[in-house]
């Protein structure tokens, strides 16, 4: 028995999200589905966290335990092979038979990405939040300061979380724009549920002078949902990396 711990990249349109469900396709599902087809094996395919409807990846990590003779550095090949193409398995390696992908994960990095056009662009249609407005951009990045650090986020958290904790960290958030697309990047310690999209969306509402930055901190205080913005849509966010 070894354990196998798979880099993944996947286009999260046509999914119910990462977890599987009995109403829907999701990339779990379709990943075991092709491992049981290479190994012959029913595996409890174990994912970092969830992503939502919608949400893509660009590193989501899994591991699971098999028997197959296959060398560990071919398992992305047959798999691949087999897999649709919004699906992809970009590196599969032997770990430690203890490494959980899950608990094991000490933070995670994620980017979230705005087309503000007056006219969307339809080759953004499911990779992009379109907001077809003017925006602050100086006072967004004032906000955004204030998420840095360790607080608890239960104003950013969806009410159906079920978190055992809602205190995390986050060390990294910053914004790069060109043109018409700005492009933030976030990491943290781990994240709430839809909090990095309840976050994005209080920032296009900060953009838009529906809140001013100094708000930010009494939001974050509050530990109220109702207090902070709108839910960005899943399409624009991404998971980049999940550090261990």
């Amino acid at each position: 028995m070894i354990n196998i711990k798979l880099t993944i990249q996947y286009e999260g349109t046509n999914y119910c999200g990462w977890q599987k469900q009995k109403n829907g396709n999701s990339i779990q599902k379709e990943i075991e589905r092709a491992i049981k087809e290479v190994t012959g094996e029913n595996v409890n395919l174990i994912g970092s966290g969830r992503t939502d409807k919608g949400v893509h990846a660009i590193g989501q990590v899994a591991n699971f335990l098999t028997n197959t003779s296959i060398p560990p550095d071919r398992i992305k090949f047959a798999l691949n092979n087999i897999l649709p193409e919004d699906i992809r398995i970009i590196e599969s390696e032997e770990v430690n038979i203890n490494f959980h992908s899950r608990y094991d994960a000490i933070g995670k990095r994620y980017k979230y990405v705005i087309y503000s056009s007056q006219i969307g662009n339809p080759l953004y249609r499911n990779f992009a939040y379109h907001v077809p407005f003017a925006f602050d951009i100086e006072e967004m990045k004032k906000a955004m300061k204030f998420f840095i650090g360790t607080h608890d986020f239960s104003a950013f958290m969806a009410s159906n979380s079920g978190a055992k904790s809602t205190i995390r960290t986050i060390d990294k958030f910053f914004l790069e724009k060109k043109d018409d697309l700005m492009v933030f990047t976030i990491e943290g310690n781990g994240f709430l549920y839809n909090m990095v999209r309840i976050i994005i969306g209080t920032l296009v509402d900060v953009g838009r002078k529906r809140f001013k930055s100094d708000e930010i901190p009494h939001i974050i205080k509050s530990k109220n949902r109702r207090f902070a913005g709108h839910t960005a849509p899943p399409e624009g966010l991404y998971l980049v990396k999940v550090f261990y």
